[in-house]
Protein backbone atom coordinates (compact mmCIF):
# COMPACT_ATOMS: atom_id res chain seq x y z
CA UNK A 1 0.00 0.00 0.00
CA UNK A 2 1.62 3.21 -1.13
CA UNK A 3 1.23 6.33 1.68
CA UNK A 4 0.55 9.65 0.26
CA UNK A 5 1.06 13.41 2.48
CA UNK A 6 -0.95 16.28 1.57
CA UNK A 7 1.30 19.52 1.30
CA UNK A 8 -0.34 23.10 2.67
CA UNK A 9 -1.53 23.82 -0.89
CA UNK A 10 -3.09 20.75 -1.21
CA UNK A 11 -0.75 19.15 -3.75
CA UNK A 12 -0.54 14.80 -3.29
CA UNK A 13 2.65 13.55 -5.37
CA UNK A 14 1.37 10.48 -6.84
CA UNK A 15 4.54 7.92 -6.90
CA UNK A 16 6.34 7.49 -9.91
CA UNK A 17 5.80 3.92 -10.58
CA UNK A 18 1.92 4.60 -10.84
CA UNK A 19 2.34 7.28 -12.95
CA UNK A 20 4.02 5.28 -15.54
CA UNK A 21 1.32 1.94 -14.68
CA UNK A 22 -1.44 4.40 -15.62
CA UNK A 23 0.68 6.49 -17.77
CA UNK A 24 -0.06 9.78 -16.20
CA UNK A 25 1.90 12.69 -17.08
CA UNK A 26 2.56 16.66 -16.28
CA UNK A 27 -0.76 18.22 -17.86
CA UNK A 28 -2.95 14.41 -17.00
CA UNK A 29 -6.18 15.02 -15.91
CA UNK A 30 -7.58 12.98 -12.84
CA UNK A 31 -11.10 13.32 -11.45
CA UNK A 32 -11.89 13.28 -7.65
CA UNK A 33 -14.54 10.64 -6.65
CA UNK A 34 -16.18 10.46 -3.53
CA UNK A 35 -17.23 6.78 -2.83
CA UNK A 36 -19.13 7.60 0.48
CA UNK A 37 -15.77 7.92 2.64
CA UNK A 38 -13.34 6.63 0.05
CA UNK A 39 -11.78 9.06 -2.01
CA UNK A 40 -10.73 7.82 -6.02
CA UNK A 41 -8.25 9.22 -8.59
CA UNK A 42 -9.55 8.50 -11.46
CA UNK A 43 -8.03 9.17 -14.88
CA UNK A 44 -10.11 11.54 -16.57
CA UNK A 45 -11.19 10.78 -20.57
CA UNK A 46 -10.78 13.17 -23.00
CA UNK A 47 -13.60 11.86 -25.16
CA UNK A 48 -15.40 9.83 -22.12
CA UNK A 49 -18.22 8.58 -25.28
CA UNK A 50 -15.64 7.46 -27.97
CA UNK A 51 -13.10 5.99 -25.21
CA UNK A 52 -16.25 3.83 -23.78
CA UNK A 53 -17.58 2.13 -26.94
CA UNK A 54 -17.25 -1.47 -26.69
CA UNK A 55 -16.53 -1.69 -23.35
CA UNK A 56 -20.12 -3.76 -22.28
CA UNK A 57 -19.66 -5.66 -25.97
CA UNK A 58 -20.32 -9.28 -25.43
CA UNK A 59 -19.92 -12.60 -26.57
CA UNK A 60 -23.93 -13.14 -26.04
CA UNK A 61 -26.62 -10.50 -26.40
CA UNK A 62 -28.30 -9.55 -23.54
CA UNK A 63 -31.57 -8.86 -25.45
CA UNK A 64 -31.96 -12.20 -26.78
CA UNK A 65 -31.34 -13.97 -23.62
CA UNK A 66 -33.79 -12.24 -21.89
CA UNK A 67 -36.16 -12.94 -24.41
CA UNK A 68 -35.22 -16.75 -24.67
CA UNK A 69 -35.83 -16.61 -20.55
CA UNK A 70 -39.25 -14.91 -20.95
CA UNK A 71 -39.92 -18.07 -23.52
CA UNK A 72 -39.26 -20.86 -21.82
CA UNK A 73 -41.22 -19.06 -18.47
CA UNK A 74 -44.23 -18.52 -21.01
CA UNK A 75 -43.67 -22.07 -22.40
CA UNK A 76 -43.97 -23.44 -18.45
CA UNK A 77 -46.93 -21.54 -17.73
CA UNK A 78 -45.90 -18.68 -15.62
Amino acid sequence: MTVCTISRKGWVVIPAHLRRKYGLGPGSALRVVDYGGVLGLVPALERPIEEARGLAKGDTSLTRALLREHQAEAARGK
